[in-house]
């Protein structure tokens, strides 16, 4: 069974991320970079699962600029067996990945598509399901708990009321939610060996996929920086602000 882990390269969680003077992005600019966490939890589990001996084979994929072979080799040091790189310069939106994915799965034949339910740079939260839209499998988003046998799958759910256990028939894909689990360190043994994996670059054009741009960035701005917070003496106070002054009630 082949697992396949589109990973993707961002600015590191723990970066303030700063807008451009002119609006027209984020400054990336000498800014560390990191495989999205999300993603390093789907990495987590597809190794996990071939420990188990339920997966054979555990591919990392990436779309973007040829400093995503970084993420990559991060991803095989975690315990992928090799790894492909879509590399490209052009801007990326969630439908374009999913096309370009969807060619990787008609090449490489997985039975699972493991990735993150959303990416911390734009928060889409779109490119599983297109995916799955596209190859017309069954999906399964916000997994805490993923368990395989045979050709079937039973993945609990993160919703907005608890949790929903689905059982799923595969090939399938699954987006990981934050509590599926706790990814391991890569080890300095297994980094060293990742730069021996073997690691192929596709370009989209040899996909036959047109990556174009379907929507344009007018602006991108800072949020508003939030007033300090009071303190009231009584519940009647309270609710006379959110009344009056917040205007919430």
């Amino acid at each position: 069974m082949k697992v396949l882990v589109p990973v993707k390269r961002v600015v590191d969680y723990n970066v303030k991320v700063r807008v451009k003077a002119d609006g027209s992005g984020v400054d990336t600019a000498n800014v560390k970079m990191s495989m999205n966490p999300f993603d390093e939890i789907a990495v987590e589990e597809a190794v996990r699962l071939k420990e188990a001996g339920v997966a054979t084979e555990v591919i990392a994929v990436s779309v973007g600029v040829v400093n995503c072979q970084e993420t990559l080799r991060t991803a095989m040091a975690l315990g992928a067996d090799r790894a492909i790189l879509i590399q490209t310069d052009a801007e990326l939106q969630p439908l374009a990945v999913a096309k370009l994915l969807k060619a990787i799965c008609q090449k490489e034949q997985p039975q699972i598509v493991l990735c993150g339910k959303q990416a911390i740079d734009d928060d889409a939260n779109q490119t599983g399901q297109m995916l799955a839209a596209l190859m017309g499998w069954a999906q399964a988003a916000f997994a805490s708990k993923v368990a395989v046998a045979g050709n079937k799958a039973t993945v609990t759910r993160e919703i907005d009321g608890g949790t929903e256990t689905v059982e799923i028939a595969l090939p399938a894909v699954v987006t990981a939610d934050l509590r599926l689990n706790e990814p391991r360190y890569a080890t300095l043994p297994n980094i060293m060996k990742a730069k021996k994996k073997s690691l192929d670059v596709v370009t989209p054009e040899a996909l036959g996929v047109d990556i174009t741009p379907r929507l344009r960035t007018l602006k991108v701005a800072e949020p508003p920086k939030r007033a300090a917070g009071i303190k009231v003496s009584s519940a009647a106070e309270l609710v006379e602000k959110l009344k009056n002054e917040a205007r919430v009630i």
